[in-house]
């Protein structure tokens, strides 16, 4: 069953999940040709490879998609979430999924 978990992550966490699925709880700065240029949950910048004719229309959304390299996504899908979000909030939650006492909810 682990080989289907896309977990919630930030831009510090991405280094462990090379070429594995993530979501993603972002904020859109740019867009750049076929890219978006994203801030993070924790404020890190990172590249999200569009998927043509994907429909990135709100401030906030969540990308699911498979982390390339520690600062790219290759976009899978997009949630729009709108134009408010307490980004140090899905943050708390990314961090709570990884701390021990919680983690055996989460993954394997």
């Amino acid at each position: 069953m682990s080989e289907h978990l896309s977990p919630r992550v930030n831009s510090k966490r991405l280094a462990q999940f090379v070429n594995k699925t993530v979501r993603f709880p972002c904020k859109v700065v740019s867009f750049n040709g076929n890219n978006a240029i994203v801030q993070s949950s924790d404020g890190g910048q990172v590249t999200v490879m569009l998927t043509a004719g994907s429909d990135v229309r709100d401030t906030f959304v969540e990308f699911i998609g498979s982390v390339s390299d520690p600062s790219t996504i290759k976009m899978m899908a997009c949630i729009n979430m709108g134009d408010k979000l307490d980004l140090k909030l899905a943050d708390d939650v990314v961090e709570m999924t990884f701390d021990p006492r919680f983690s055996h909810m989460f993954f394997d």
